[in-house]
């Protein structure tokens, strides 16, 4: 049995769904404060399931 995943994003597409730059992104990663990213080979990835769990995780609750 397979189990269907969506694909990994890259960080280009990570960017424009947080309204950031990809560098923004690479910052972040360095920092270690960032959403959950892979590494394969030199290509960076991201997993959809990290980035929306790390949106909700650092979303404020003040309107």
């Amino acid at each position: 049995m397979t189990i269907k995943r969506p694909p990994l994003a890259t960080p280009a597409e990570v960017a424009e769904y947080r309204r950031t730059t990809v560098a923004a992104l690479a910052q972040e990663r360095y920092a270690g404060t960032g959403p959950s990213f892979k590494k394969l080979g030199r290509r960076v990835f991201y997993d959809w399931g990290d980035v929306y769990a790390w949106v909700d995780a650092n979303t404020s609750g003040a309107a």
